[in-house]
């Protein structure tokens, strides 16, 4: 699950977005629009927007997961029923799984990476709820609250992955209900990339393993406070006793 094979493999996912992004910030540096002094920096900066993203929103689906034993049951019963337990899931499964989506989806709708979308620029003189907007003024939109207000879910504060069972609401930026990558021009360009990864990382972390806290912790006093700032990740470090449910040999091969 973490060898070379599979990360080439996630890479030809949005093969041609990526190689594009690259090149440019290469062709970038030898037109020496960048100085080098902090290229090594700015390539920093790409790799962990395509990471920390990724791994947060791992993070907080097992930690709402961990939370919901209901949930837990309803996804392993999906994994198992359409992978079994004979070998990790693949891309190809995806499709077959929807209640992975939607455990994404609910998860991306309660804890975006990012609270704020990138600053946009008003076009032209509006008004937003009784607010007088001019043209020119920097608009931020805070997808956090958007995921979590009454008057676009039920239960907002409830994590409940079966809203997205059958709803044509998707995170590719049409719907504005949910928008974790934004939309339009200056939508996230790997988006395509960091579906695939979360979707797979997470069904086969679910699907390798057995998870649950730890000997005298309940599920209530599993903290779920975030930092708020450019990201939200979680406030404090998740700790859970983690047994593996595969064939032996599995484990062996995907190293």
């Amino acid at each position: 699950m973490c060898c070379a094979e599979c990360s080439a493999r996630y890479f030809t996912i949005d093969q041609n977005i990526q190689f594009v992004t690259v090149f440019s910030f290469l062709y970038l540096i030898h037109r020496s629009k960048l100085q080098r002094c902090s290229s090594s920096a700015r390539a920093q900066d790409l790799i962990a927007g395509g990471t920390e993203s990724s791994s947060a929103t791992v993070d907080w689906a097992i930690a709402e997961l961990l939370r919901k034993p209901e949930v837990f049951a309803k996804v392993t019963e999906e994994l198992d029923r359409v992978v079994g337990r004979g070998r990790w899931v693949t891309e190809k499964d995806i499709p077959s799984l929807p209640y992975i989506d939607a455990i994404m989806k609910e998860t991306m709708r309660m804890h975006p990476v990012a609270p704020m979308l990138a600053p946009r620029l008003s076009r032209e003189d509006t008004s937003v709820d009784g607010y007088d907007i001019p043209a020119g003024t920097r608009v931020l939109v805070g997808v956090w609250s958007i995921g979590r207000d009454p008057k676009l879910w039920d239960a907002p504060e409830e994590f409940m992955p079966e809203r997205f069972i059958g709803s044509k609401i998707d995170v590719k930026g049409q719907d504005f209900e949910l928008l974790p990558f934004g939309s339009g021009r200056r939508m996230c360009p790997g988006y395509s990339l960091g579906l695939r990864v979360i979707q797979v990382s997470l069904a086969n972390l679910l699907h390798g393993f057995a998870w649950r806290l730890p000997d005298g912790m309940t599920k209530e006093q599993l903290s779920m406070e975030e930092i708020f700032g450019l990201s939200t990740p979680r406030k404090f470090p998740l700790e859970v006793v983690v047994e593996p449910k595969l064939p032996a040999d599995l484990y062996v091969s995907a190293c």
